[in-house]
């Protein structure tokens, strides 16, 4: 069964002109056909096409089901965009699938891309939602200032704050990610570009309460890195 995305169905039964297209033209659906829709908030739909026009899929909803998140915590993966613009799209699309919740390209002192195109990006996390049947579409946010990011993840209210983690190159003391991630806590996650965190980021997180944590014993690229963080978390909790 095949997931299409309807955000805006509380105002409108149907499907976005480029899903009607997906639906009717590429997929072959008719009226009549039942089709699984999610508003990407977490509720699923099972509904009835009405008209199968490929620009303007209308539907009847049979059926509404609110579904809990695939895991128990809130997974944020703050990253400085590699030079290749692909492998960051890479990144994106397999963190989606993992189940990372949230996005944050970090502009850095030694970053070699400080641009991206973030409707590209969107496009992209969301085939990936669809395609590993997400029904909680992941967030990314414009490119943001190390600094400034440090500082809002900094006096958290609530009651069990977000573990907050950066991986780094450099020679000290640190955790390996898969012991130091509790179950069930939320987690932010810092993945630094391809040059590394200086030392001057690498100390003002650790001031700010981040944890630094290795991923095992292999360097890996800025994108591997960020994958493999957002596997280890999610396998964690488990």
């Amino acid at each position: 069964m095949y997931l299409f995305y309807t955000p805006d169905i509380d105002r409108s039964h149907c499907l976005s002109e480029e899903e009607s297209g997906h639906c009717v033209r590429v997929l072959r659906y008719a009226a009549g056909d039942t089709i699984l829709l999610t508003d990407g908030r977490g509720t699923t739909f099972t509904a009835r096409i009405t008209l199968a026009h490929p620009k303007h899929c209308e539907f009847d909803i049979l059926k509404a089901e609110k579904q809990d998140r695939n895991h128990s915590f809130h997974l944020h993966i703050a990253v400085a965009p590699t030079k290749n613009a692909e492998r960051v799209e890479w990144m994106v699309e397999k963190c989606t699938e993992i189940g990372a919740d949230e996005f944050t390209l970090l502009n850095c002192r030694y970053s070699e891309r400080r641009q991206m195109r973030i409707d590209r990006l969107e496009k992209i996390i969301l085939s990936a939602a669809k395609q590993s049947l997400t029904r909680y579409l992941p967030v990314i946010h414009e490119m943001t200032d190390f600094d400034a990011f440090i500082r809002s993840q900094s006096g958290s209210a609530a009651s069990l704050p977000p573990q907050r983690f950066i991986a780094h190159c450099y020679e000290s003391d640190k955790h390996l990610l898969r012991d130091a991630v509790e179950r069930g806590r939320d987690v932010v996650m810092l993945i630094g570009p391809e040059g590394d965190f200086s030392e001057q980021e690498v100390a003002a997180a650790l001031q700010t309460g981040f944890l630094p944590v290795s991923l095992g014993n292999s360097r890996l690229r800025t994108e591997t890195a960020a994958v493999v963080a957002c596997h280890t978390a999610i396998l964690m909790n488990e």
